[in-house]
């Protein structure tokens, strides 16, 4: 028998689901987590904040846990300079229009010298 979980639906409002119908998801290096479902009433797919309380009932109740790893990409650092303007794509489309743009590409990241 499954345990019956009450959770909301941003449109449906409570619903009513067993513990095979959530899944539970928690990253490994901030330890925050969310659970998933999809909704009994309307079929739209609703995802909640969970904390970490909440997660160890879901999980010791019988949903299914996922643990993910936060992308590296995230972790690497901002670059610098200024941002990319719409001048900047003017400028970019300007010079694949010409004959010379994949050499003009390749130089534009080479210090002078």
């Amino acid at each position: 028998m499954s345990t019956l979980i009450r959770a909301t639906c941003s449109d449906c409002g409570d619903v009513e689901l067993g513990t095979h119908d959530l899944v539970v998801r928690l990253c490994e290096e901030t330890e925050s987590g969310t659970y998933v479902f999809r909704c009994p009433r309307c079929d739209v797919p609703v995802v909640r904040d969970a904390d970490r309380p909440t997660i160890d009932l879901l999980v010791s109740s019988g949903c299914r846990l996922e643990l993910w790893n936060t992308p590296a990409e995230l972790l690497e650092p901002r670059p610098s300079g200024a941002p990319f303007t719409h001048d900047d794509l003017i400028d970019f489309h300007d010079l694949l229009g010409g004959p010379e743009w994949f050499g003009a590409l390749l130089g534009a990241n080479r210090p002078e010298a």
